[in-house]
């Protein structure tokens, strides 16, 4: 999907392929590297980047909104044309935009909302994976007691994916039919804190919980080795594509694993920094979109990027695309998984 964004917004503005091969410099603020999607991500996105005869350069904030904005200005301060941000902290990385603007640096704030007009925003559609986690873990488990494992309380995404949680099961809690026995932050989206957090919606529950919605795969994975710890085996979800869940998803311990391709995203984000570093305007990127969905409700120019839920049903899609090999896949896979046979 939008495979040609850069291709694109040449033919918009008239920009040749030569402007674009001044050696310009795009800066890259990631959060964290913790998820192994990021590596994934940062291939793409450098890839694209250099593809467009620019340079790469990169920094990791390592969980802090305070590193995150001594990266950037440190990334400002080597001339960089344009930023590329993965906000650790939406409301400590205000700072960092005014910082760029008054540079006259483009941002454009990735995968995670900055809620500022003057970035651009890239992303999958967060409220769209939410509604197909809790539309995938309601298909098999259509009542009773529901947890809920949030990520991290600073990242708006925990938001936007509640959101799409509840378009989706709100009836049901509303009537009683689903209850919401837990619902749980866990702190920088980590593992182990998914974990501790299912343990505590399980004692407290008596073991009396039949699905579990979690925001991504790494917490996941945290939720399905505390419930295998109680010997339990029932409905999780969680996004992100990441290897190991897709193959809890082929043995049959996680439902659905939403892919967000993020070679897709990463791809787009270079070159889209790339042609705002070249004097692209914002709203003249091609598939921009006007995107007012953040707390504060600020219009921006976005692009939503849609992403693909993984079941045993369809695990060849992502083996196809060369995303996980059938190795990775299938290994201790239950019968009957599309892909596996």
């Amino acid at each position: 999907m939008r495979t040609a964004i850069l291709a694109a917004v040449l033919a918009v503005t008239g920009f040749s392929s030569a402007a674009l091969a001044e050696g310009m410099k795009i800066g890259v603020s990631w959060a964290s590297f913790q998820e192994e999607r990021w590596k994934i991500d940062e291939a793409a996105m450098k890839a694209a980047i250099e593809a467009a005869g620019n340079e790469y350069v990169s920094a990791d904030a390592q969980s802090s909104s305070e590193k995150q904005l001594a990266d950037i200005e440190a990334l400002v301060a080597q001339g960089v044309n344009a930023l590329i941000i993965n906000a650790w902290d939406k409301d400590a990385i205000g700072p960092a935009i005014e910082m760029a603007a008054n540079e006259g640096i483009p941002v454009v704030g990735y995968d995670r909302l900055i809620e500022d007009n003057r970035t651009f925003y890239l992303t999958f559609d967060n409220i769209g994976v939410g509604r197909i986690i809790a539309e995938s873990v309601s298909a098999v488990k259509p009542d009773g007691n529901y947890a809920i494992i949030k990520g991290d309380p600073g990242d708006p995404n925990a938001g936007f994916l509640l959101q799409g949680m509840m378009e989706v099961i709100g009836d049901e809690v509303a009537a009683g039919t689903i209850k919401i026995v837990g619902e749980s932050f866990s702190d920088g989206w980590k593992p182990e804190n998914a974990q501790k957090n299912m343990e505590q919606i399980l004692t407290a529950n008596n073991n009396a919980v039949d699905a579990v919605l979690s925001q991504n795969d790494g917490m996941a994975g945290g939720v399905v080795a505390a419930l295998s710890a109680q010997g339990l085996v029932i409905p999780v979800g969680g996004q992100d594509g990441d290897l190991a869940a897709i193959n809890r998803v082929a043995r049959g311990s996680q439902t659905v694993s939403v892919w967000k391709d993020s070679r897709q995203l990463g791809k787009a984000a270079g070159e889209i920094a790339s042609a705002l570093a070249a004097g692209t305007a914002l709203d003249a990127v091609a598939g921009a979109v006007k995107f007012s969905g953040g707390e504060k409700g600020v219009e921006m120019n976005a692009i939503l990027l849609a992403p693909t839920p993984l079941t045993k049903d369809n695990l060849n899609v992502a083996i196809d695309a060369g995303h996980i090999t059938k190795e990775q896949a299938c290994e201790g896979a239950m019968a009957g998984v599309v892909g596996c046979e």
